[in-house]
């Protein structure tokens, strides 16, 4: 791909690394909530699935603003943490917190989706072997749900990649600290002769996202062959 120039490959590079981590990072948290909504019923179920989805109604400016708001260095939170050296705001660690909670909807979403699609009879039968809560869930329901887990990852990484709104307001738009490929494109529209490697951007990021869209589509359907066959 020598037709991507250096500050081009930076900037798909950091998408790369940011869009990781923040799936990486997303993962636990996501599981977890998805299991609870999933299977529990508790006071407050439907606040935390309003406040799961609501990155996805709200325009992505605002909440990149209120990240500023609380993880900025003078926030409630990001002043605690850089005591003890953690920063978010202006670094790429914020852009992968930007990007994290923008795509943790839809991978809570996916993860929801595959653990209703399980048999709760197939959980309640290991349990009542002796099994405990955690290694059902650990033998039992994982196994049947890491397509769902994987193809909910999978959209996160492609959201993570594309989010621009939520970034370039949380941490602005510095090469090589925090321009990710949607920041790139909309910088290289900004100067004289920016046309061609804003194209050759697009370009990456469309092949990306239909990459992760076909594959999150296959492994959508090996889920319901699987659940169908059960």
């Amino acid at each position: 791909m020598d037709w991507l120039g250096p500050d081009e490959w930076q900037a798909v590079a950091l998408s790369l690394r940011v869009s990781f981590w923040a799936t990486l990072a997303g993962l636990p948290p996501g599981i977890f909530i998805a299991y609870a909504l999933a299977r529990w019923s508790f006071p407050g179920r439907q606040v935390l699935n309003g406040l799961v989805h609501l990155p996805l109604i709200l325009p992505p400016v605002v909440t990149g603003y209120l990240l500023l708001l609380t993880f900025g260095t003078r926030g409630p939170v990001g002043s605690l943490l850089q005591e003890i050296g953690i920063v978010f705001a202006f670094r790429w660690t914020g852009a992968a917190l930007a990007c994290g909670i923008m795509a943790f909807p839809l991978l809570v979403r996916a993860i929801r989706l595959s653990i209703e699609a399980v048999d709760p009879k197939l959980e309640q039968a290991a349990a009542t072997l002796g099994a405990s809560r955690p290694w059902v869930f650990a033998s039992v329901t994982l196994p049947l749900i890491l397509p769902g887990i994987i193809a909910g990852a999978i959209l996160a990484f492609a959201k993570a990649m594309g989010e621009f709104g939520a970034t370039i307001t949380f941490v602005s738009n510095i090469p090589g600290e925090t321009q990710t490929l949607p920041t790139a494109i909309y910088g290289f529209l900004q100067v004289p002769g920016g046309e061609g490697p804003a194209m050759r951007l697009v370009l990456v990021s469309v092949a990306v996202a239909m990459t992760a869209l076909f594959l999150s589509e296959i492994i959508a359907r090996r889920i319901a062959r699987r659940v169908g066959g059960a």
